[in-house]
């Protein structure tokens, strides 16, 4: 069994997720939340930050840190344990490019509810009901977008 870590984010603007499309040859792989990595020496933050950035073309900024999801996947050598640590982010724009060299072909801010009912896995639509439940509590108490909170 291999172990992986990777990191990514949840990005509101103006109330509306940041998902993205990915598509590998014509097959349909679904509409998931940008994610990747961590290189050696990186914060589990910036990876996050980076991931967004590569696979997204968005500038965000971290808010907060929301959880971690964990599964299995198998490849052709091995088992894969991955744990993803997820953080809630705020974009500044509804601008976005998805990244075709990772074969992201859409990109695009949905209200919550197309968002969660867009995304393909499970464990990314608890981590969008976290991260919303959050961006929520922080805009009743007017502090979302407020830099005195990050």
């Amino acid at each position: 069994m291999v172990k992986a870590t990777s990191c990514g984010g949840v990005v509101i603007f103006r109330g509306k997720i940041l998902v993205l499309y990915k598509n590998i040859r014509n097959k349909y792989e679904g509409w998931v939340l940008p994610k990747g990595t961590v290189e050696p020496g990186e914060e589990y933050k910036e990876t996050a930050l980076r991931e967004v950035q590569e696979e997204s073309g968005v500038a965000a900024s971290v808010i907060k840190y929301i959880g971690k999801s964990q599964y299995t996947f198998n490849t052709p050598e091995d088992l894969v344990e991955k744990e993803v640590h997820w953080y809630l982010m705020m974009a500044d724009s509804y601008y976005s490019k998805p990244q075709k060299e990772e074969f992201f072909y859409d990109s695009g801010y949905y209200k919550y509810i197309e968002a969660y009912h867009l995304l393909k896995f499970s464990n990314e639509k608890q981590i969008v009901e976290r991260a919303y439940e959050e961006y929520t509590d922080l805009k009743k108490r007017n502090l979302w977008g407020c830099k005195k909170y990050y």
